[in-house]
């Protein structure tokens, strides 16, 4: 069948799954075929400038008028627009699709994991950077034991379109629409991302000790003389036990000078070790056996994850890439009535990892999951 798409945003992330769905046809024939029915927006006349350029027939101002006219729903809204339209939406079996973090509050993310356990409709967290070649090629050297046992792992995400004082207020710098700051914003990512990396070896997170810092207080408001306060965190920084005794240190931040999209994580064994860094997305550092330090690899040959579908080695793929893996392994699920991850319930244990940095940046002590 061709399914009908839902979007609900119409700004950055429908812009990079917009993209995904136009691009899958060519590059993966075998995906289910799907058609961009609509997208929904509060302003019209913003509406029909995204609509002509992501390619959907149609808009609506109110995402309850489209749930009977779509077969999968895109939640692509700021993090306090998640809760209601993805539960009503899995409460008529529709699948999901939400962007990360699941929701504002640990609350919010537990109502809509209960909802997705209800319904018979596949539930997806968008944690998009499971899908890059040379994580999908760590995970497997991982569960090959080619590293031994898991010891250590080093995350960060640094980013600096906010280390400028008068860089302009957004949602993403609010509480009550964003929930967190770079803690939510870029440190879900870390966290998902070494749960799928080394969550079966290493077990859960156990224990967490986190700080919080807000550097710029409050910022100004496009196209006025007004400022608004910045009422999220600046930055974070975390350390963290997991289940079998191996530990973690783990940060982000969106004011380190310099620093673009610097999600990097690092994993070391008794046998080997890894690192990745996003601005160097094809490509992996390896150490393994008798190594005398890292081996670069770069991710481009026909075997490498995903790479089949694209360039001859060499020919390097790139952010956007992310989108149309996640895309197409979400979309064949949801065809084949497939489990799918990350689903809620993956988006649910990151939501508790951030509640539980919150509440020790709050309390000043080591919080217990």
């Amino acid at each position: 069948m061709t399914y009908n798409i839902g979007f609900i945003g119409y700004q950055f992330m429908s812009k990079a799954h917009g993209n995904a769905l136009n691009k899958l046809p060519m590059f993966f024939p075998d995906a289910p075929e799907t058609n961009r029915h609509v997208i929904v927006g509060r302003t019209e006349d913003a509406l029909e400038e995204a609509a002509a350029r992501l390619g959907f027939e149609n808009t609506a101002t109110d995402w309850r008028e489209i749930l009977d006219d779509v077969d999968i729903l895109y939640n692509l809204t700021p993090n306090s627009v998640h809760p209601e339209p993805s539960i009503a939406a899995l409460e008529r079996d529709i699948p999901v699709l939400c962007e990360k973090p699941l929701a504002p509050t640990l609350e919010g993310a537990e109502a809509m994991a209960k909802a997705a356990v209800e319904s018979d409709a596949t539930a997806a967290t968008a944690f998009n950077y499971r899908y890059i070649p040379a994580i999908q090629h760590a995970r497997a050297l991982i569960e090959a034991g080619e590293l031994g046992e898991i010891r250590q792992v080093r995350g960060r995400y640094l980013q600096d379109w906010l280390a400028d004082s008068e860089a302009p207020w957004s949602w993403r710098n609010d509480e009550e629409m964003a929930g967190s700051g770079a803690l939510g914003d870029l440190g879900a990512h870390t966290f998902d991302l070494t749960r799928f990396l080394v969550g079966d070896h290493v077990g859960e997170f156990d224990r967490i000790s986190g700080q919080l810092q807000t550097f710029v207080d409050e910022r100004p408001v496009p196209d006025t003389d007004e400022t608004r306060a910045v009422t999220v965190d600046d930055a974070y920084t975390a350390q963290v036990e997991f289940e079998s005794g191996a530990v973690g240190t783990f940060e982000a931040s969106r004011v380190t000078g310099g620093h673009k999209n610097d999600h990097s994580i690092a994993i070391y064994g008794s046998e080997g070790s890894l690192r990745f860094s996003l601005e160097r997305l094809n490509e992996l550092d390896v150490n393994l056996d008798d190594n005398r330090g890292f081996e670069t690899i770069l991710m481009t040959d026909p075997d490498d994850p995903y790479i089949s579908h694209w360039w001859p080695p060499g020919h390097v793929i790139g952010w956007e890439h992310t989108f149309i893996h996640e895309n197409y392994e979400f979309l064949r699920a949801v065809d084949n009535g497939d489990e799918y991850h990350p689903d809620f319930q993956d988006g649910l244990a990151v939501q508790r990892i951030l509640d539980a940095v919150e509440r020790s940046a709050e309390g000043g002590e080591w919080i217990t999951l």
